[in-house]
């Protein structure tokens, strides 16, 4: 596998792709003209580590969004990101829990994107997950020293690599479904797909179902862009049925993960994840004989 450094955005998101970045980014296939879409932004690894010079990032949720587009804004600066952590770090450690979801309750009133990149690094296991009234509704990570001068220099240098790309890129960043976002693709695009993986659990903004997976197909097919979709394909219990029933026309590259998502080693197993292709790969791209080791992918 390529020694090149895969980079880590601010946001943390379960499902991050920071391990499977190198095999995705020896089979898309896209010059400086061709502007990368991206329908489920998410953490925004692969498109942050891709580098294009063009792009539409999107998603559903407005809060990564917003925190994306105030980087670019500049209202958001790695500076502001330090000072905003080290304060609001002082007043967890004192106060724990209690100042935990006292920003909680101020970012489901305010919906500041300081608070939520707090919440994001502070809450239980790094997720995201929001109840039926949008309400973000992760409950504490238990780590009161959590903000450390280590780990705050760690997310603000994270800031600063993104607001380094932003600058030298030609980037956009919209709040929109799926279906919108790859029918206004232009003409040129290439469209990578992370939708929430059907068939598992799901913590996300929206739900996701059979429905949501035939949508996907058909706004991908008249598009008539060349697309990749990461999804899961297997592991020792049960099989995706859809990579069968619905994208059995799709080329499939597979790579297999171990995927920590369970509270005891005994509920933790390896899964097969598979990245499913509308064209031929590149002749020097992926060959499974060159990555057949396994990874370590810890959500």
């Amino acid at each position: 596998m390529s020694d090149e450094k895969v980079y880590v955005p601010p946001i943390k998101i379960q499902g991050i792709k920071t391990k499977i970045v190198p095999i995705i980014k020896q089979n898309i296939i896209i010059d400086e003209d061709t502007t990368w879409v991206e329908p489920f932004m998410g953490s925004g690894v692969v498109g942050f580590n891709i580098k294009p010079n063009k792009a539409i990032f999107s998603d559903t949720n407005p809060h990564i969004i917003n925190f994306y587009n105030q980087i670019k804004s500049g209202e958001i600066t790695s500076y502001k990101v330090r000072e905003f952590l080290e304060k609001e770090g002082k007043k967890l450690e004192e106060l724990d829990e209690v100042y935990y979801y006292e920003v909680r309750n101020r970012f489901n009133e305010n919906h500041n994107p300081l608070d939520f990149l707090f919440l994001n690094r502070s809450c239980f296991n790094g997720m995201i997950r929001f109840n039926k009234d949008y309400k973000f509704n992760v409950p504490y990570g238990h780590k009161p020293k959590r903000f450390s001068k280590a780990y705050i220099t760690k997310i603000v240098n994270q800031v600063a690599h993104v607001e380094d790309l932003i600058k030298n890129n030609n980037w956009e960043f919209k709040c929109q479904s799926f279906e919108k976002a790859i029918s206004e693709a232009p003409e040129k695009s290439f469209v990578y797909c992370d939708p929430p993986y059907i068939g598992r659990h799901v913590d996300y903004y929206d739900s996701w179902d059979e429905k949501s997976e035939k949508n996907l197909k058909e706004s991908l097919q008249e598009s008539n862009k060349k697309f990749m979709i990461s999804t899961w394909d297997y592991n020792e219990y049960r099989k995706n049925e859809y990579i069968d029933k619905i994208w059995n026309f799709c080329n499939k590259i597979n790579k297999e993960h171990f995927y920590f998502v369970g509270a005891k080693e005994t509920n933790r197993m390896p899964m097969m994840e598979a990245l499913l292709i509308n064209y031929i790969p590149n002749e020097n791209g992926y060959n499974l004989n060159n990555y057949n080791q396994q990874i370590k992918y810890i959500l």
